[in-house]
């Protein structure tokens, strides 16, 4: 078995990468720059090739992908919280680039494409939670708006082409690896923040809850979906339960056995008070559920910190 990862010198993107050479695929490491988080013991397997790759290398990508079993698009160059800023930018590189590698995989007769949408976005405000995947689609930020539009692009090759792709909307994923200095991410930025002795910013009150699940969850699901056989294509992956900002800064008081200063900036209109995604689906159909709770996660994302 093939596979193919784009945007695989990510966050998720490297962890895939291990999940699949354990599994026995023969994987192509794709991604703008590599090797980026992809590990020293992945890089030295000898069923990993790496390939420096753009999505608008349309031709690339098609001489990449031909005949492969498995292909999963990660790559994104967008954040939630930055995205309205240019929305011109993050439509060509984003959007247009989701259109290449589906244009890709038609052509290159791939069997399974995944593709990784944003549950934390794509929803918008909230009409019911838990949310489920039949909840209406009305983001309130830019990279919302494109990961929904890439989803219905791959409606549309599935009904001209036969493409058969299936979407998971992902909560907020957190884990080893993450960078705790960048602004991406919740859990990485509050724990970077913490270990160098800063205020923890949070914008409002603190009363926003999210989604969060560790890595080696998104992982399973995302390895679950590659063996699904079944009528449905859009799958919420999740923890099922939410925490307010609050509170994950208590579960990182605790683990760190110390209290954390907090400096509360006004809320930004874009954040939607509550998202917490509705699992029940990919519980039946794809027979997956987490197993790790935030504490233990926050506990290992730790560990990994302080171990280098």
């Amino acid at each position: 078995m093939r596979a193919v990862v784009i945007g695989a010198s990510g966050f998720i993107g490297s962890h895939l990468v291990d999940a699949l050479l354990v599994e026995g695929y023969e994987v192509l490491a794709m991604a703008r720059r590599l090797p980026g988080l992809i590990t020293p013991a992945a890089r030295a397997h000898p069923a990993l090739k790496l390939l420096p790759l753009a999505m608008e290398d349309g031709k690339g990508l098609q001489e990449a992908l031909r005949g492969a079993d498995l292909a999963v698009h990660l790559a994104s160059s967008s954040l939630p919280q930055t995205s309205n800023l240019d929305p011109h930018l993050d439509v060509k590189m984003n959007l247009l680039g989701a259109l290449n590698v589906l244009e890709a995989v038609h052509l290159g007769g791939v069997r399974r494409l995944l593709v990784v949408s944003s549950g934390g976005t794509v929803y918008g405000l909230p009409q019911q939670v838990p949310i489920p995947e039949s909840h209406p689609t009305e983001p309130t930020c830019s990279y919302g708006i494109t990961k929904l539009a890439i989803e219905k692009y791959v409606a549309l090759f599935r009904q001209l082409h036969g493409v058969d792709g299936i979407v998971l909307r992902v909560a907020n994923p957190y884990g080893e690896r993450q960078r705790i200095e960048a602004s991406q991410g919740v859990v990485p930025n509050f724990l970077g923040r913490a270990l160098r002795g800063d205020a923890l910013e949070i914008w409002g009150d603190g009363s926003t809850v999210r989604d969060f699940l560790h890595i080696s969850d998104v992982v399973a699901a995302l390895l679950a979906a590659t063996t699904y056989v079944g009528e449905l294509n859009i799958f919420n992956v999740g923890s099922g339960r939410g925490l307010s900002l609050r509170q994950l800064v208590e579960l990182l008081e605790h683990e760190l056995q110390r209290p954390l200063a907090v400096k509360y900036q006004p809320g930004r209109g874009f954040d939607v008070p509550t998202n917490v995604l509705c699992i029940e689906q990919a519980r039946r159909f794809l027979n997956w559920q987490p197993q790790v709770a935030v504490a233990e996660g926050l506990r290992r994302f730790h560990q990994s910190v302080i171990s280098g």
